[in-house]
């Protein structure tokens, strides 16, 4: 009976400490997503390495505007207009540019940081033990997909503790494979167009507007 008694109060003391994890990794990213909002224009540049089958796939750098939902995306590969509603898609020297309304999960896949928006909704979140990141101290936040069905499996979240500015992302992919994204800079309290989110055909005349909506 006493072994069963300590064992019960084990059970319940490493329940209360991850009821108590879970909640402070709910403010983490509570106040991370409010910082977000509050920022108003952001300019963050970044560096990725995509990973398939444990293996180095592919890595690229970029620069990110964002406002609200709205974002322009740019990489060597790539630029990405997305309004909040209509994304326009162009690869470089393809001459084509696809058009769609994307779901929250394919935002995820393009713009982590849409998670800031998101992540009460279909993930299950706790603390992680890494405490320093490139000198800074941090918060590690683990979000779980609480979905079978869904492709962003998990992300790893990297926080600075005294800005609340993301600095690191981990996110992998049902099939496993996995995007590690660094950012390198990062700007508030910029100011941006609405025109900036939208594609302009004047400055691609040559492309050809795929639609796929």
């Amino acid at each position: 009976m006493k072994k069963y008694i300590f064992t019960l109060l084990l059970f319940l003391l490493s329940l209360t400490q991850a009821f108590a994890q879970q909640a402070k990794a709910k403010e983490i990213l509570d106040k991370t997503a409010a910082n977000f909002r509050q920022a108003e224009g952001i300019k963050a540049e970044f560096e990725i390495q995509s990973f398939s089958k444990g293996h180095l796939a592919g890595q690229t750098s970029g620069v990110i505007q964002m406002k609200s939902e709205k974002f322009l995306l740019k990489t060597a590969e790539s630029t990405i207009w997305f309004d909040g509603k209509t994304q326009w898609s162009y690869l470089s020297g393809s001459e084509e540019v696809n058009v769609s309304n994307p779901t929250a999960e394919e935002l995820q896949g393009m713009n982590p940081y849409t998670l800031l928006y998101s992540y009460k909704k279909g993930f299950s979140f706790k603390l992680g033990g890494t405490k320093t990141f490139r000198g800074k101290q941090i918060y590690e936040v683990v979000l779980t997909a609480t979905a079978g069905n869904k492709n962003l499996t998990s992300v790893v979240l990297y926080v600075a503790k005294d800005s609340y500015q993301p600095l690191y992302i981990v996110a992998e992919q049902r099939d496993r494979s996995r995007s590690e994204i660094t950012v390198t800079d990062y700007h508030t309290g910029q100011r941006f167009a609405e025109s900036l989110f939208v594609f302009n055909k004047k400055q691609y005349p040559h492309t050809e507007i795929i639609d796929l909506r």
